[in-house]
């Protein structure tokens, strides 16, 4: 066998190898926004079914304006029918900060909102409490984690709540698993939902993703652009919360630009 022959097999095996490495990488994103859920015609023992859509949702965001929303108005303001949250070099964020909605506590609820950002980190907060003793529109609690690099996009978040060393950060569920939160310090991963690294490709990079939050008991849902992407179940006597307060990040770190949109809310009953 020539050497020739050797070398061109191996071009040809890479070329493929890397093919397919493309193919299931990045592309997850345009594959799955190019095939949207589908109608489903019943018949036998299966129901009708059709894409979920926004029945019963209320908007919590008037489109022109902060009433209702409580935040550093340094920071927060409504620009294109947008709330936009921004740092600059000149407005620095020196601890994370929060947008509150002042409508009431949130139990048992979805949420759909659609976010964009191009830097740094933000979450969508929720059944979350204040932290007067560390700072005015401080919160912990649940988080449905993002970020620019996609690092933690999905994950279910503990916002300085539990942690093995106290109080501080700590991931109750990973992007990709059905996590049972017991009283820890460990925990119980019952399930999983794909492939961490692919679901990266699910968020929309610099352009406009949903965020889907469903809470109902100690069950936490989370979904980007339809894609499930992870599940906490929280059974940890001490520390799970039954309901409170939703708000957005402004995180520390570089200077940033987070934008929401289109905030939908439904209570579950």
């Amino acid at each position: 066998m020539s050497a020739s022959f050797i070398r061109s097999a191996v071009v040809s095996t890479l070329s493929a190898a890397l093919a397919a490495l493309a193919y299931t990488s990045a592309p997850v994103r345009a594959r799955q926004q190019a095939t949207p859920p589908q109608v489903r015609p019943g018949g036998g023992v299966y129901p009708e079914t059709q894409p979920d859509d926004t029945t019963g949702f209320v908007p919590i965001f008037d489109g022109k304006t902060l009433n209702g929303w409580d935040g550093d108005t340094q920071f927060w303001r409504v620009e294109n029918g947008e709330i936009v949250g921004e740092t600059t070099p000149e407005k620095v964020m020196k601890q994370n900060s929060f947008l509150i909605w002042r409508g009431g506590t949130v139990k048992d609820f979805e949420l759909k909102v659609e976010f964009r950002m191009n830097g740094t980190n933000s979450g969508i907060q929720y059944r979350s409490s204040e932290l007067p003793n560390i700072g005015k529109w401080v919160l912990k609690g649940y988080q449905a984690d993002m970020d620019f690099t996609e690092g933690y996009l999905g994950n279910v978040h503990d916002e300085r709540g539990r942690a093995p060393t106290g109080e501080g950060h700590v991931v109750l569920s990973r992007r990709g698993e059905i996590t049972r939160v017991v009283d820890g310090p460990k925990y119980k991963v019952i399930g999983t939902i794909g492939d961490p690294t692919l679901l990266r490709g699910v968020m929309n990079v610099n352009g406009w993703n949903q965020y889907h939050i469903i809470a109902r008991g100690p069950v936490l849902m989370q979904l980007v652009n339809g894609q499930l992407m992870a599940i906490a179940i929280d059974e940890d006597t001490k520390h799970a919360a039954p309901e409170g307060l939703l708000g957005f990040q402004m995180h520390v770190g570089p200077p940033f630009k987070m934008e929401y949109r289109n905030v939908l809310y439904r209570k579950i009953q």
